[in-house]
């Protein structure tokens, strides 16, 4: 159920029953020549409503913009920095628990976005408000997008383009394949990202001339709906197994008070 499709009598008693919501999450950043800057949000928007119709619990409205300032030199990537990112998303979950829900699943699709996440879930599970996780889809299915793909990229690359042939196959740009892959980046070990176990670059662009990284010339719509499904059914056995577990399970636990042994 999509809350604000809702009016807020028929929220009132649902609310006060529902244990679970799932709250997409992405970016709006550039994704190379051949994706929108809205793939992120869009991915998580997508998978979250799947889910939430076939688990039936409630999705909240997408946040759109996320942790981008590393694409920032690409004309329209929208960014917000992270200590306010934190206090948004925490205010944003405490709405939430206000109105009953007690545990949430960040339904995320946009990697600099996880730890801020993982740090507000933290904060919420401390003062006992809600119990919050951070689920990134393609964390979820790892075997199969390295199954589907040989070059994945971590970045524009075919597991991100195959999601949006599946969820708006008419914002792919395909005559713009090519050009991702050829004046992007698709082995990443053939720059300096990486020297002597120290990590060189901060922001996309010192890696990929034209922001794209792995690819997306290897995708069917074979391959995207069978990702889509397959992170999708990830999702929903998350939401079932936190749906499963009793409140005082998730609270934190009691100070230890002397040794076992």
């Amino acid at each position: 159920m999509y809350l604000a499709d809702r009016t807020w009598p028929e929220l009132g008693a649902r609310l006060s029953e529902e244990s679970v919501a799932v709250v997409p999450l992405g970016s709006t950043e550039q994704h190379g020549p051949h994706l929108p800057l809205a793939t992120d949000h869009l991915i998580a928007e997508a998978l979250a409503s799947a889910a939430a119709e076939e688990a039936d619990v409630i999705r909240t409205p997408t946040i759109q913009v996320g942790v981008s300032p590393h694409h920032r030199q690409f004309p329209g990537t929208m960014w917000v920095d992270p200590p306010e990112f934190r206090e948004y998303v925490e205010a944003f979950t405490r709405n939430l628990a206000y109105h009953g829900i007690d545990r949430v699943v960040y339904v995320n699709a946009h990697g600099g976005n996880v730890q801020h996440l993982r740090e507000v879930g933290r904060r919420l599970h401390r003062d006992g408000t809600t119990y919050a996780l951070e689920w990134m889809w393609d964390e979820s299915i790892p075997e199969l997008v390295d199954e589907l793909f040989e070059h994945n990229g971590p970045h524009a690359g075919p597991k991100e383009t195959a999601m949006i042939t599946h969820i708006a196959p008419e914002l792919v740009r395909e005559d713009q394949l090519e050009n991702a892959r050829d004046d992007g980046l698709v082995h990443l070990g053939d720059s300096d990202a990486f020297v002597h176990g120290a990590r060189t670059f901060y922001d996309s662009v010192d890696n990929s001339a034209n922001g794209a990284f792995g690819d997306p010339t290897d995708v069917t719509p074979e391959k995207a709906e069978r990702l889509f499904e397959a992170a999708t059914d990830q999702l929903v056995q998350l939401v079932e197994w936190l749906e499963a577990r009793d409140r005082e399970e998730l609270l934190p636990k009691e100070r230890v008070e002397s040794s076992p042994y």
